[in-house]
């Protein structure tokens, strides 16, 4: 499998990004597609999840502000960003989740940087 993300940039606080990532290449041994990000200094932190059934949960920082979602036709995963804050900056990374003992694919990072 293989993932390209897309999307990030230089966004005021309180505006709108769209992430994408699209996969290929055994997309169906995919459980689940799950965003992260990394700001500096800090540890990654998984921001949202969409299953293979098309269940998702969000990081509580993120709830209500973002949303994942999934185009099968287009073998994309998005993350619609609202409201956006400063401390959204990060770099964001998408990753496939196989399940099982089987390690996750990574998606190169795509930069966000959210200012006041």
């Amino acid at each position: 499998v293989q993932l390209q993300a897309s999307g990030g940039g230089l966004v005021q606080a309180g505006g709108s990004l769209r992430l994408a990532c699209a996969a290929s290449g055994g997309i169906f041994t995919i459980n689940a597609m799950d965003w992260y990000r990394q700001a500096p200094g800090k540890e990654r932190e998984l921001v949202a999840r969409i299953t293979r059934g098309g269940s998702t949960n969000y990081a509580e920082s993120v709830k209500g502000r973002f949303t994942i979602s999934r185009d099968n036709a287009k073998n994309t995963v998005y993350l619609q960003m609202n409201s956006l804050k400063p401390d959204d900056t990060a770099v964001y990374y998408c990753s496939a989740n196989f399940g099982g003992d089987f390690a996750p694919r990574w998606g190169q990072g795509t930069l966000v940087t959210v200012f006041s």
